[in-house]
């Protein structure tokens, strides 16, 4: 069938993307699902830095390419082999899947699915398959899903059932911001009732953060960003104090915490701000880190303070989420209004405004973006 999708062609483009025309809204071929494959009308995706990181380079991906991988949808049609899928479903994607058999599934940590990094890597989905094409040739896609596109061929395992009832406005957020962000919260970090977290970054996955914090209970919830906009949305969503991301950060942190704080969550994707969550962790204290820099990126750690503080640095993708698991847990938390994800929504928009979303994305005038289809 023919699509519409936003189609990256070229790679290592910085800025300027409606300028640059750095996606073009172009007619595709999208094939029919295979086995183990169900094609979906793409409601609602949700644009994210890791989509905007793939146009400027940092998270170097094969081209050319649907982006998109934050998304909520109804399914159409299921390929052979599946029987808990049907249309009319509503549904999100998943673009870290599981296989269920690999080492790390079987250790119940899918967002490491070995099979599922090996074909999503080279623009696969995770069947092994391509059902994308341009003008007769391949067109790969993005970590399994490629939502900017009116639908999409997708792996069961990429898919996770919701209720119809949910706004799949909503719902497109809890595809990736908030099981990222909450679930670095709940599953990496642990958050205990009563302790003191600081969020580096306050995207969508940084506010996702801190309702994640405060959702468990945290008693200080410390902000920090550039961007007075963005610490004022956090002020709205939670948290209790607020630090401007400069030279005196970690000074204010300390003294705002008596010492530094119990955990703190890095998620603007950068070394600099990985660093300044290392610094605001108090002595036997976590840091996490969900960002995503550039693959070259280097960390200078003071290793005899990691072991004589007692010091713990964690790595946490996806959120180090079950999303079969933790999304149910997430939307009943939401309905209870515990996780009110969208205070952080600022822009919904059509897919030809593609390349202003990454505008906005860019210039920090933007939080969370959501491109919707009729």
């Amino acid at each position: 069938m023919k699509i519409q999708a936003a189609v990256l062609e070229r790679e290592n483009i910085e800025r300027d993307f409606e300028k640059n025309k750095a996606l073009t809204v172009r007619d595709v071929e999208l094939d029919e699902p295979g086995r183990g494959e169900v094609l979906i009308r793409v409601a609602a995706a949700g644009v994210c830095h890791s989509d905007l990181s793939v146009i400027n380079g940092t998270r170097p991906r094969p081209v050319p390419m649907v982006l998109g991988h934050e998304a909520s949808g109804i399914v159409e049609q299921v390929g052979p082999g599946i029987d808990d899928l049907a249309p009319g479903d509503h549904v999100v994607c998943i673009f870290a899947p599981g296989c269920g058999t690999c080492l790390p599934c079987s250790e119940g940590r899918p967002a490491l699915c070995t099979r599922a990094a090996k074909h999503h890597g080279v623009g696969e989905l995770m069947t092994g398959h391509r059902r994308l094409s341009m003008d007769g040739k391949p067109v790969h896609h993005h970590v399994g899903v490629s939502a900017f596109a009116t639908h999409a061929v997708l792996a069961r395992q990429s898919l996770v059932k919701v209720d119809v009832d949910i706004p799949t406005h909503i719902s497109a957020l809890f595809s990736c911001a908030m099981l990222t962000g909450a679930g670095a919260v709940f599953n990496t970090a642990r958050v205990t009732p009563g302790s003191k977290v600081a969020v580096v970054g306050l995207g969508g996955v940084g506010l996702s953060a801190v309702l994640g914090a405060q959702a468990a209970g945290a008693g200080q919830i410390v902000v920090i960003d550039p961007f007075d906009s963005k610490l004022e949305t956090a002020m709205g969503m939670g948290a209790t104090h607020t630090v401007k991301a400069d030279e005196h950060t970690t000074e204010a942190v300390r003294d705002l915490t008596g010492g530094g704080v119990d955990y703190a969550i890095e998620l603007a994707g950068s070394v600099k701000a990985l660093e300044t969550a290392y610094d605001c962790t108090c002595r036997g204290g976590t840091t996490v880190t969900a960002g995503l820099p550039h693959p070259d990126a280097r960390m200078p750690l003071n290793a005899l303070k990691l072991v004589a503080e007692e010091r713990a640095l964690k790595g946490s993708y996806i959120g180090s989420c079950v999303p079969q698991r933790d999304l149910p847990r997430m939307f009943s938390l939401h309905q209870q209004g515990k996780l009110p994800v969208e205070k952080m929504l600022t822009h919904r928009l059509r897919l030809d405004q593609i390349n202003l979303a990454m505008d906005q994305l860019d210039d920090g005038t933007a939080i969370r973006q959501v491109i919707e289809f009729n």
